[in-house]
């Protein structure tokens, strides 16, 4: 159950929600746990997500979870995080589930596997761009130490199979127009703190390839676009966060530049059974993860935020302050996710309804006040 005080917390002053206990997200779980997959797969086996309390890796132990409810596949979650606390609040009733174990931990650090672990999803990274400008070091070590600790933990453990939560961002700058597949190639200006990210996740891609190779492990490398839906807390940093802010504090959406960059976005709900086909039915080793339609402006992201509520009589205010936030230096990043909707996979939420979801996960709550 959520605690007295996440219960009393008031949109005013809540950046965040009892993520697993929000409505939006059992129903976006129960969802992926309905698709058409082999989910035999994962009959009584042991599985790691790394960085669970995260929004995506969130959404693969609540989609593991559902399945488990749904098809009695008797596998247990392990979920690893660096701030046992923080994470749970975001958790709730999880720590009841028998078949669910929190443990706090840094990649960093040299692993060990009590557990036999057939599979870990590795998703542990400074996401908020903010943290790749103030924490570069860490930044970088997450995703190439880390790596590197969790594949010779997996090695000597026995263990199967590999999944890295990679990023668009390892393409860099490409050349050419039209969207980008998995074997285009961009250039990165490498000798920039802001590129402990991009350089990070090219390296955790280069060292699961290579223990693929030499110990004979599944290596899987999911390269997504910009994902949001639930699980966005409201001072994350990026814009996907700061409009929802907006809106669920009733104020007009604020733009600190005309928007016209585009991005592709995506709903983690969606984006997360995209990774669930790739790992059950894909044989290849990279997949881009990405909603063939979601290539759009920022501002027309921000118009769809200020839209859904029309309620709220919100518009849009173009304040174009001096921004130092560290952005991608990156201005367009559409992808070509040709292989995964090969495989049947559909990113059925449209961007309308996935911003309405995000929304009333803070309308429903739990909430949680920092």
């Amino acid at each position: 159950m959520a605690s007295e005080d996440q219960a009393a917390a008031s949109v005013a002053d809540a950046t965040d929600v009892v993520l697993f206990d929000a409505p939006v997200f059992s129903e976006d779980v129960a969802r992926i746990a309905a698709a058409q997959l082999p989910w035999e797969k994962y009959r009584n086996t042991e599985i790691l997500v790394t960085g669970a309390s995260g929004m995506i890796p969130m959404y693969i132990v609540g989609a593991l979870l559902a399945a488990n409810d749904a098809h009695d596949l008797g596998l247990q979650v392990t979920g690893l995080v660096r701030n046992k606390t923080k994470a749970e609040k975001r958790f709730g009733t999880a720590l009841e589930r028998s078949d669910f174990t929190l443990l706090g931990g840094d990649v960093i650090d040299t692993q060990s596997f009590e557990r036999k672990f057939s599979t870990v999803f590795h998703g542990a990274s400074p996401a908020r761009p903010s943290l790749h400008k103030s924490s570069p070091v860490t930044t970088l070590k997450a995703n190439t130490l880390g790596t590197i600790n969790l594949l010779d933990a997996l090695v000597e453990s026995g263990g199967e199979s590999f999944v890295l939560l990679s990023s668009s961002e390892v393409y860099g700058a490409v050349n050419g127009s039209g969207l980008i597949r998995e074997d285009d190639q961009g250039t990165l200006q490498h000798f920039a703190p802001r590129a402990s990210y991009s350089e990070g996740k090219r390296i955790a891609e280069t060292a699961l390839a290579a223990y693929a190779d030499e110990f004979g492990i599944r290596g899987l490398s999911l390269r997504f676009g910009h994902i949001y839906g639930p699980g966005m807390a409201l001072d994350d940093g990026r814009v996907q966060a700061d409009f929802l802010a907006d809106v669920v504090r009733a104020r007009n959406v604020r733009m600190m530049s005309p928007g016209a960059a585009t991005r592709t976005y995506t709903y983690v709900a969606d984006a997360v059974e995209g990774l669930f086909f790739a790992h059950l039915l894909g044989e290849e080793q990279v997949y881009n993860v990405a909603d063939p339609v979601g290539n759009i402006s920022i501002r027309e992201l921000a118009e769809t935020f200020a839209s859904v509520r029309p309620e709220k009589n919100l518009s849009l205010d173009f304040v174009n302050p001096e921004d130092g936030r560290s952005f991608s230096p990156v201005a367009s990043l559409g992808l070509d996710a040709a292989k995964l909707t090969g495989l049947g996979w559909d990113a059925a939420t449209k961007l309308s309804s996935g911003v309405s979801r995000c929304i009333r996960s803070f309308e429903e709550g739990p909430l949680i006040a920092e």
